[in-house]
């Protein structure tokens, strides 16, 4: 069917208005996203705010000096300060890479659409799990070796974390 001049801007705004309500099928599920985001920053400021914040300040606070002061002079000291000055450095490092991305996280709390750097949370992501494996498997390993030859100085840290956690609840 041929239709007039005047009457095909009428048609034309159908076809738009049917392109544009189709597109809000969409809506809930776009809508249910932003509200995960929203919770997947809160929870992200949170851990970094309380929970690794805390773990950091409680590994340099207690951990490294009671295992910097109960290692054997020598070759095992030595490997224990080393090892200790790279898990600061990289505590350091994690604690910058997170102020560089702190502002835009905040912002997906509010509600925003910030532009956010995929690449520096994959950067921040890869470099702490790097951390963790060391920690993991070389530092907390010599720290075992080396408390466990003093069990007085393990109960002491034992009895510091607790106590610092009570104290915190």
């Amino acid at each position: 069917m041929h239709i007039d001049a005047p009457l095909a801007g009428f048609s034309e705004c159908h076809h738009d208005f049917v392109a544009q309500l189709h597109s809000a099928l969409y809506l809930p599920e776009l809508v249910t996203a932003a509200a995960k985001a929203r919770r997947m920053a809160d929870d992200l400021l949170a851990m970094f705010r309380e929970g690794l914040a805390q773990h950091h300040a409680e590994e340099e606070r207690e951990l490294f000096p009671a295992v910097l002061g109960a290692a054997q002079p020598g070759p095992e000291l030595d490997e224990v300060r080393e090892m200790v000055a790279q898990l600061v450095r990289e505590h350091r490092d994690m604690e910058a890479r997170w102020s560089a991305l702190q502002p835009a996280i905040e912002a997906v709390t509010r509600g925003q659409v910030p532009v956010l750097d995929a690449a520096a949370i994959e950067d921040l992501v890869q470099h702490f799990f790097a951390h963790a494996h060391f920690e993991e498997e070389h530092f907390l390993p010599i720290a075992q070796k080396v408390l466990g030859r003093h069990g007085e100085v393990m109960a002491s840290l034992g009895r510091k974390l607790h106590e610092r956690r009570a104290a915190a609840a």
